[in-house]
């Protein structure tokens, strides 16, 4: 059964189902942060994509092991986590391969999930381990989303919002498909010699989605006229996606990815999509996120 954790640290809170393992809740002196869901726009808040992330074409690969039969962002979302590990500050969950989870993708995983709150920050921390005899391929990364206007932020617009960056650059995204496939022999320029990228609906509804590829700094914030948003530090993760969902959503989520949905330029071999990670039996992988409300 579901279960909800909550785990604080100062005036900092975060309450994680262990369905999912999601995040469910990011509150700063008692102000919530994190999208709380809501049919009409996008039911989720910050679903954990593992072992692909987006889509793969026609929802189906090959592999060393067999067919590869994955929708939208992969599995993690769909089962309960297992609590490993909790104290007032953080909690850790784990998801192991079974054979329900071998029907579709036919190799042996522990995904790890560990939640942090420290110094104003939540961290999450990804950590993959090879419990099978061969090598396992797959991609990962986070899909938090965030109220607009923030809190402190009321009487802003979603047009006030803006990506802030630690320094200036030029950012060209690959067009995106109604699959959710990428054509990165298709590309969009965003941002030129600039810190800073406005947000609108009509940037979402023209692009759908934006795909950052090395972001300068590896951070980001979301952040209206008021200074209020959100800080996110992404080290070893090369990629960013940024979404809502539609014309009148009142959330942006900043995805930090390691890889991304298949492009036009792939083949459907699961080993040769872009930024997959390659892992030894027994060996382990990990990645962290943090994000700090402003």
């Amino acid at each position: 059964m579901s279960e909800l954790t909550t785990i604080s640290s100062g005036n900092l809170e975060a309450t994680v189902d262990s369905m999912g393992a999601q995040l469910m809740s990011l509150r700063l002196d008692g102000a919530e942060y994190l999208w709380q869901g809501d049919e009409r726009y996008w039911a989720r808040r910050a679903p954990v994509l593992f072992p692909i992330v987006g889509c793969l074409r026609g929802d189906h690969a090959v592999s060393a092991q067999g067919d590869v039969s994955l929708k939208r962002h992969g599995i993690a979302r769909l089962y309960e986590h297992r609590v490993v590990e909790r104290d007032a500050a953080h909690v850790t969950y784990e998801l192991s391969s079974g054979d329900e989870t071998r029907k579709s993708f036919p190799f042996d995983f522990r995904l790890n999930m560990t939640y942090s709150v420290e110094g104003g920050r939540l961290a999450q921390t990804f950590r993959v381990t090879n419990t099978g005899e061969v090598d396992l391929p797959f991609t990962l990364g986070g899909h938090p989303a965030f109220n607009v206007p923030a809190p402190g932020g009321e009487g802003e617009a979603f047009s006030d919002y803006e990506l802030v960056f630690p320094q200036r650059w030029t950012a060209v995204v690959p067009s995106i498909d109604e699959a959710g496939l990428h054509d990165f022999s298709s590309t969009h320029e965003v941002m030129r010699d600039s810190d800073r990228l406005p947000l609108s609906h009509e940037l979402f509804e023209r692009l759908l989605t934006m795909v950052l590829v090395d972001v300068p700094g590896r951070s980001v914030r979301l952040v209206g006229p008021s200074g209020h948003g959100v800080e996110m530090c992404f080290d070893g993760f090369d990629y960013l996606g940024v979404w809502t969902s539609s014309p009148d959503s009142p959330f942006v989520a900043i995805e930090p990815w390691v890889g991304c949905a298949t492009a036009y330029d792939e083949s459907d071999v699961f080993e040769e999509k872009r930024g997959t990670v390659t892992l030894a039996p027994g060996a382990s992988y990990e990645r962290t996120f943090t994000v700090r409300p402003l």
